[in-house]
């Protein structure tokens, strides 16, 4: 049979796009890409790249009070939100060029339009289009969603945020993950008056627990109002705002609550489930160690596959997959020991096993510094930065490495490269200390502060 296409990707995220271009421009296949709003996908349009760029914006303030503490004669002014917006939107802009770009050199075909699954071969788009296809990628991401609670078409997600007009004067976030903490504190930092609320005994749930009680300890101390074990009951507009009815027993008003609960993944109304795709729970399309799905024919990459949410994932996924299928060299995408930053304030980075997990596991000793660092204390902030290390009694292998510190996300990746390639406690001592920094902490910390 001949095909419209060798491969059509549905999807013009980070692993969509990582996919067809090897699959176009290295595999030799015709190519063929549905994408229904923005090229660059939730990262690029919604997600990492606005968020990190707002994280540091936020910045500048404990910045400019430094400065002064430094001896520098200056003063802060205040902060213009429509100014921010404008070089964001144009920064976007650029990025959505860029990956259109990237895909048209590669000889790939863009529909700039919503594509469904009709059969194994064939997808139709809301164009009327059908096209046949060897192969068929379903790369769609995750989007937030809010609970159905009375009031929750008041609440905002994520997605909104990048489109205010305007700065809103009181902020209640609701979530404990990483994307409601980052904004606790990205909005936190512009000078919003920011509540969050989470249900769970503390937020960050996942990451180590000594790491993410010292990231939630400096979020209070920065003006933050955390409340944990608290939940939405309802929200209603009043003449102040919105009123939120919280688990607590409190009522309290708002300019605006904005959701970060988890994300769900977009495989619904694809046609999938018709045609055999499995499913899980949670919606995610299960796929195999190589992103195929039930049908053959029919593969799947990123956050749709609910495996690790996160974006250099993706792309190593969808890179493996174009490895796999079109250059025939049978690729897995390793889910191993992937490091990932946390953009609060401080940062949190972490690779490998929490203390938790890894005494579950076997036998360990847990070496941890924390003190003021240099450049803050000068300043005479009272902040504190932590360094953790969670190694193997047995191996002597480093199975942990976590850090709460400003660039924290620096460090981890270079933490993580030792780590992945199996380094002792010995290598790291071994190592001599960059003086002064803080990370030289990792390297200098001889005597383990408990055993578990």
């Amino acid at each position: 049979m001949a095909f419209d296409y060798d491969l059509f990707v549905i999807g013009g995220g980070s692993g969509g796009v990582r996919a067809a271009r090897i699959a176009s421009a290295e595999g030799g296949a015709k190519v063929g890409l549905a994408e229904e709003y923005r090229m660059g996908g939730t990262c690029v349009i919604r997600g990492c790249v606005p968020k990190k760029l707002m994280v540091f914006a936020s910045g500048y303030p404990s910045l400019v009070e430094d400065a002064r503490a430094y001896g520098w004669d200056v003063t802060q002014g205040g902060f213009d939100w429509t100014v921010f917006r404008g070089k964001l939107d144009a920064e976007l802009i650029r990025l959505e060029a860029a990956y259109r770009g990237t895909l048209t050199r590669a000889g790939v075909t863009i529909h700039d339009a919503r594509a469904v699954v009709v059969d194994a071969h064939t997808v139709e788009l809301s164009s009327g289009a059908r096209f046949t296809a060897k192969h068929i990628l379903i790369a769609t991401g995750a989007r937030p969603f809010v609970p159905e609670v009375p009031g929750a078409e008041l609440a905002i997600t994520s997605n909104e945020v990048f489109q205010w007009k305007a700065l809103p004067r009181r902020v209640l976030v609701v979530g404990g993950g990483y994307i409601a903490s980052e904004f606790a504190c990205i909005l936190n930092g512009l000078g919003v008056d920011v509540t969050q609320y989470y249900r769970g005994a503390q937020i960050l749930r996942g990451f180590d627990d000594e790491a993410r009680g010292h990231v939630a300890e400096a979020m209070r101390a920065s003006g933050v109002a955390i409340h944990c074990g608290t939940d939405v009951m309802a929200m209603e507009r009043v003449a102040d705002g919105i009123q939120v009815t919280a688990t607590d027993g409190h009522d309290r008003c708002f300019d605006a609550v904005l959701y970060a609960t988890g994300r769900v993944p977009n495989s619904g109304g694809l046609g999938l489930e018709a045609l055999g795709v499995k499913l899980g729970r949670q919606g995610q399309v299960v796929v195999d160690d190589y992103s195929q799905t039930a049908v053959p024919s029919i593969y799947a990459v990123g956050d749709v596959t609910d495996r690790l949410n996160l974006t250099p994932v993706a792309i190593r996924e969808g890179q493996a997959f174009a490895e796999t299928v079109f250059k025939g060299k049978p690729t897995t995408a390793d889910h191993e020991l992937v490091a990932s930053a946390v953009f609060t304030q401080p940062e949190l980075g972490s690779v490998g096993l929490s203390e938790e997990a890894a005494r579950e596991a076997e036998p360990i000793e847990v070496y941890c510094a924390s003190f003021r660092p240099m450049q803050t204390l000068f300043a005479g902030r009272e902040d504190r930065v932590l360094m953790k290390l969670i190694v193997s009694q047995a191996s002597r292998k480093v199975l942990g490495c976590h850090i709460v510190a400003p660039n924290a996300g620096e460090m981890i990746q270079l933490a993580a490269i030792a780590i992945k390639m199996g380094a002792t406690k010995e290598d790291f001592d071994r190592t001599v200390a960059v003086h002064p920094t803080m990370s030289e902490e990792l390297v200098t910390m001889k005597t383990p502060v408990r055993k578990a």
